[in-house]
């Protein structure tokens, strides 16, 4: 049988319930603005009867008030997982599509400082020099014009060669980022394991989730949540961190097309765990996804391509160059030179004098007759028909062009889909002002009655304990 002094055990235990709901709502309101907060709320339950009753026995409480049975954040596991793998393949697209961007911007086409620009300068050149062979102006020009062509191609390959420089050294940089959040996370894995028997573990799983969404990011890696509350992360299929261990990620050279044989240029991956076993893996999203596609075949294969096309143009052109004869009838020779390791940043003109230029196709006279000067202009047709790279260098740029449009509205569609689900979650996980003021009022108003209720107790107990058997007069 209930008894006035239970009904104060009531109203006591809803006074320190809404105390806590409040303390909640306060916490909630000074974290509106924290980046990685996830709003809690009290989860309140009934006490009621003792759970095993004793023999022959049955409860009569008809309220034994309320209690707080823990702190809830407010998350969905399948939608935090999606949060990370969507938040990976952004950050993959984003910076492929940057970095695409700035190479494109380097090769300058179509502008009057570009590749295309500066052929078309030198086939021209070469044209008025055939309407005046015997100007040293225009000898000059064409010398000073094929030197703007091997310019040019230095200048792109340079850019090139700079952004896969950059592209090592983000790698590098990124691999120990991942090995510090690593050892980050198992070390926060350990404080939870260790916190779960009492305490608030809500703030640690907040730095749990950061930890994770910045490892799916950089590695597009996957996670999972631990029944200690920890949270396991895998790599390419390899354990990155599992409870309060982490492997340390490498950076390993690459292979060729073989598969086998390393090659120092690309760039790979491997974990080796704590007990020192070593696994190649494969980021499949991620940041260092990105890095390693451009270090391994977007770049080099733009590179090679711009190669081939310099070397075709070079080689042509000292061919109908070599075919000729110079002004005092020598054959021509080579013109242009390279080093055949890398054609395009080694570019350069051979010829000095400008009366070396083969403009012509006379051969000098036998011996031993002495030749005066060859104003011949018959082989500058040849060396202007030589000049043949045009159509194949706007392909390779429009090729380029178009891979990184296409990676730009990729990584749009991909913003919207993060979008979404960043809405999805920060509309369940991300605190509103508005309704933890309703949740305040609510908690406010629930202990001014509470108190109302004491109050009234009191007086109750009051009237039975110093009026009970007084007789009024």
């Amino acid at each position: 049988m209930s008894s006035p002094f239970s009904s104060l055990n009531t109203a006591l235990s809803a006074l320190r319930y809404q105390q806590a709901a409040l303390d909640i709502a306060s916490t909630n309101v000074a974290n509106a603005s924290t980046e990685g907060y996830v709003r809690r709320r009290v989860v309140g339950e009934t006490v009621g009867a003792a759970a095993a009753p004793a023999v022959w026995s049955r409860s009569n409480e008809i309220g034994s008030g309320v209690q707080p049975s823990g702190v809830q954040r407010l998350v969905d596991p399948l939608l935090d997982m999606r949060v990370r793998r969507e938040h990976g393949r952004q950050s993959y697209l984003d910076l492929k599509g940057t970095a695409m961007s700035r190479v494109e911007t380097g090769i300058a086409e179509p502008s009057d400082k570009g590749v295309a620009k500066a052929i078309e300068t030198f086939k021209n050149s070469i044209a008025d020099l055939e309407n005046a062979p015997n100007t040293d102006a225009a000898r000059a020009q064409v010398l000073a014009n094929g030197a703007v062509v091997a310019d040019a191609f230095a200048i792109q390959a340079r850019n090139v060669q700079d952004e896969l420089g950059d592209q090592r050294a983000r790698v590098v940089a990124t691999v120990q980022e991942v090995n510090d959040l690593a050892q980050q996370l198992a070390s926060t894995n350990k404080t939870i394991a260790g916190s779960t028997g009492g305490g608030d573990t809500a703030t640690l799983m907040d730095t749990r989730d950061q930890l994770a969404l910045r490892l799916a990011e950089l590695t597009g890696a996957t996670a999972t949540v631990r029944s200690d509350g920890g949270m396991d992360v895998k790599l390419g299929g390899q354990a990155l961190v599992q409870g309060g261990d982490a492997s340390t990620l490498t950076v390993t050279p690459g292979k060729m097309a073989d598969g086998v044989t390393d090659d120092p240029d690309k760039v790979g991956f491997a974990l080796t765990s704590p007990a020192g076993v070593t696994a190649v893996v494969a980021p499949a999203d991620g940041e260092l996804a990105a890095s390693a596609e451009l270090i391994n075949s977007v770049l080099p294969d733009y590179v090679a391509e711009l190669n081939a096309l310099v070397t075709d143009f070079a080689d042509a052109f000292n061919a109908a160059h070599d075919d000729g004869y110079d002004a005092g009838g020598l054959q021509g020779g080579q013109f242009f030179a390279y080093d055949a390791s890398n054609p395009a940043g080694t570019l350069e003109v051979l010829i000095t004098d400008t009366s070396k230029i083969a403009l012509s196709a006379v051969p000098p006279p036998p011996p031993p007759a002495v030749p005066v000067g060859n104003t011949d202009t018959g082989n500058a047709a040849n060396l202007a028909d030589s000049i043949t790279i045009q159509d194949g260098y706007q392909r390779l740029v429009n090729g380029f062009g178009t891979d990184v449009a296409s990676v730009k509205r990729l990584a749009d569609n991909q913003s919207v889909m993060s979008s979404q689900v960043d809405a999805a979650r920060e509309q369940l996980a991300g605190v509103s002002i508005d309704e933890e003021s309703v949740n305040m009022v609510m908690a406010q108003r629930s202990y001014e009655a509470a108190a109302r209720v004491m109050t009234t107790v009191d007086s109750i107990l009051d009237t039975l304990i110093n009026r009970t058997g007084l007789v009024g007069r």
